[in-house]
């Protein structure tokens, strides 16, 4: 790229051939939410991949929580998937888990995890 940008004038811009072009679909809302039953690598690119819009999102006592970014933690939670680990809104997934750093509950500001759980506490040991 740095070749490519010091020299500019010798790559020349072509328009892009019309045969073959397609369109990508709207990504639906139900394709953002979250499975937890997927590494905690994957639930983590799915967040990165949908914020900000539609956001990756998981329901708890009836409202969507999007979470715009967490962090993938190493630890392993056979059986946990969904599952609530802590008080600190980590959650298990297939492989490892996630720790939400930025979450915005609907018709709600964007807020740390920790700020969202004092209001809208999510126990430890709470199916996602």
């Amino acid at each position: 790229m740095v070749e490519v940008l010091a020299d500019l004038d010798a790559y020349p811009a072509r328009p892009q051939p019309e045969e073959g072009v397609t369109y990508a679909a709207k990504i639906d809302k139900a394709e953002a939410r979250i499975d937890f039953e997927r590494s905690a690598v994957e639930v983590e690119r799915l967040v990165r991949a949908m914020n900000p819009a539609p956001g990756a999102w998981f329901e708890h006592a009836g409202e969507r929580v999007k979470v715009l970014a967490a962090d993938v933690l190493p630890f392993s939670f056979l059986g946990c998937e969904g599952l609530t680990v802590n008080a600190e809104l980590t959650i298990g997934c297939g492989d490892g888990a996630i720790r939400p750093t930025l979450v915005q509950r609907a018709g709600r500001g964007v807020t740390s995890a920790e700020e969202m759980l004092r209001g809208f506490p999510i126990r430890s040991g709470t199916q996602l």
